[in-house]
């Protein structure tokens, strides 16, 4: 239990059998900002065994479409003391990246290093994005941010065509557990105006204990530190609306090194493509991304939004409003 709550990069599903799920989420934009994609490693530990299987997602950004390549589960090893997942000859780690698929009408071969990676840092105190709450036995989902940023290199083939990472920004993270959420906002974007800048915000609905709650979890990496704001913070959400098209959040920190600090951010929305979820483990869920939203970001002293600290805008951004939006938003 310990080893997984300080390695919420690792994999968790070994003393699962059942009505499981993990993926890891890696997301590259190359250097000119014409290419964009999620890759999707995971397990689906469907109820029926019969269907429990290891797959690779990816996202196309800017053409608007996804492939889900499928897998029998002894293709998977996995260590649980970091990021080292293998799934046939597809390997995905801390430092990059190798991919050989071919099939759901797509082949891509090739592989991409990663410099730098930068974590969510990990304390036994606060493990991660989900603080306290990775010590709890019964989330319905964990989530952990992998990087907040780095560096890509390399080369990969999609259909014959060689796309080159060399220069290009990448960002990672990963969940695991029963079910994504019944409603939830997530939006994220390492290409801000500042060089080194990244932001991740979720709010989600959270079983509770036979109850639910509205909780989230928002890390801003800038100027080499991490400011965090979180229900297991004591921050507080002013203000969240899901329209056609924008999504704006609005937060004010409680305790910790956002006391005082308030967060407003407006995210424009753009074509989406379907991924595919987890629902009691089974990959059964209908998930509508893109990789080509724009958020503004105000960061502000005590919530005054005339006394501005930093203002940046994040392209090249992913953005998913999944759900029961309206019980969300309420």
């Amino acid at each position: 239990m310990l080893t997984q709550v300080l390695h919420p990069e690792g994999y968790h599903g070994r003393s699962w059998y059942r009505g499981f799920f993990e993926g890891w989420y890696l997301k590259l934009v190359d250097a000119a900002g014409e290419h964009a994609l999620a890759v999707i490693p995971g397990i689906s530990l469907d109820r029926d065994r019969d269907q429990a299987h290891c797959f690779v997602q990816v996202l196309d950004g800017r053409r608007g479409t996804a492939t889900y390549h499928r897998f029998p589960l002894d293709v998977l090893t996995a260590r649980r003391d970091t990021f080292d997942v293998r799934i046939g000859a597809n390997r995905f780690g801390l430092t990059g990246m190798t991919l050989d698929l071919d099939g759901s009408g797509s082949r891509i071969v090739g592989e991409v290093q990663f410099r730098g990676v930068q974590p969510w840092p990990v304390t036994l105190l606060s493990s991660g994005a989900m603080g306290p709450f990775a010590y709890m036995p019964w989330m319905e989902c964990y989530h952990g941010v992998v990087s907040f940023d780095h560096a890509l290199e390399g080369t990969l083939a999609i259909d014959g065509r060689p796309i080159v990472w060399d220069g290009g920004r990448g960002y990672m993270e990963k969940d695991w557990g029963r079910s994504f959420p019944h409603a939830w906002v997530w939006m994220q974007s390492n290409h801000f105006g500042s060089a080194g800048t990244s932001l991740m915000a979720s709010v989600a609905i959270i079983p509770w204990l036979g109850s639910a709650f509205r909780g989230f979890m928002v890390g801003l990496w800038h100027q080499g530190r991490l400011l965090r704001w979180a229900t297991y913070t004591g921050a507080r959400i002013e203000h969240l609306a899901v329209q056609d098209d924008v999504v704006s959040l609005r937060i004010l920190g409680g305790w910790g090194n956002t006391r005082g600090l308030g967060l407003e951010l407006v995210a424009q929305r753009a074509t989406s493509a379907p991924l595919l979820g987890p629902r009691r483990g089974a990959m059964s869920e209908r998930v509508s991304e893109t990789l080509s939203a724009i958020i503004t970001l105000r960061l502000t002293q005590a919530g005054d939004p005339h006394d501005v600290l930093y203002e940046d805008k994040g392209v090249h951004a992913g953005l998913e409003a999944v759900g029961e939006l309206l019980r969300l938003v309420s």
